[in-house]
């Protein structure tokens, strides 16, 4: 790992006692599936195929495929994450497989190919090199197997979002660079009680880069779709809706929240 990862992964270490406290476990035990409606809605039926799920914390909505009838298999960089997914495995007498990896280690420690790789909500900025990653997927993926990625909207990322912010700001690049953004001391707004200190690397891409780096991959590019909504509350000034989506506060602004796509390995 490079210096950048062993920061990011001990960081994801730390988050996860915060997450664990913050995501509802208890309704996860209880039956619910904590997937969002997009992505239930556009993957469809998983019932019997094999879903390989890339960064996937501890595991919730690895497990939830799994509840919807996949053959799941999740990986995280995170030991303390991986450790977590693995008890709730066998607390909910799910079938899954965790494995605690690098994404761009992984094909040392895994020989599987599937019908579905899967990654979801917040996942890019934390990858150093998005054309190895795309390579790595499509390693992964069987002759017509499919990559689904559900994720906040790239231009979102050049907006300043801490927790004293009362209206949109540029501060962070949208092209990408070689070297990673420093961000020190994020306490979430959504839950300023969590107040996780410490030290973050993040990676900014634009969507040309998110596009190309799977063209170049061999896959070809099934749909793009942008939303007015997203899943969290990335900004102070956002509110949820009774539907459960956050959304900006003020109604004139119609800068996308969330964007899905399908790949197919060809």
């Amino acid at each position: 790992m490079t210096d950048y990862t062993e920061r990011n992964r001990e960081h994801w270490n730390a988050r996860t006692a915060v997450n664990a406290k913050r995501y509802d476990i208890s309704g996860f035990k209880a039956g619910k599936i904590t997937l969002t409606p997009i992505e239930r809605e556009e993957l469809g039926d998983v019932s019997g195929k094999s879903l390989l799920h890339f960064q996937c914390h501890f595991g919730l909505d690895t497990l939830s495929w799994a509840r919807l009838g996949a053959q799941v298999t999740g990986v995280d960089f995170s030991e303390d994450a991986i450790a977590l997914a693995e008890r709730l495995t066998q607390e909910t007498g799910l079938n899954a497989r965790f494995l605690c990896s690098d994404i761009y280690e992984l094909p040392k420690v895994l020989e599987d190919k599937f019908d579905i790789v899967f990654t979801s909500g917040g996942v890019l900025f934390w990858l150093s090199d998005l054309d190895r990653w795309a390579k790595i997927i499509a390693h992964f993926l069987k002759p017509g197997g499919i990559f689904y990625l559900q994720e906040e909207h790239p231009f979102l990322n050049v907006f300043d979002d801490a927790a004293h912010v009362t209206e949109l700001l540029t501060r962070y690049p949208y092209f990408h660079t070689e070297e990673p953004v420093r961000i020190e001391g994020i306490i979430p707004h959504s839950d300023p009680a969590a107040n996780q200190q410490g030290v973050e690397y993040v990676w900014s891409y634009s969507f040309s880069n998110i596009l190309n780096a799977l063209i170049a991959a061999g896959l070809r590019l099934d749909y793009l779709h942008e939303f007015p909504h997203g899943n969290n509350q990335r900004f102070p000034f956002m509110e949820k809706g009774e539907d459960g989506w956050w959304r900006w506060k003020n109604a004139d602004n119609h800068i996308p929240l969330t964007f899905s796509l399908q790949a197919t390995k060809v």
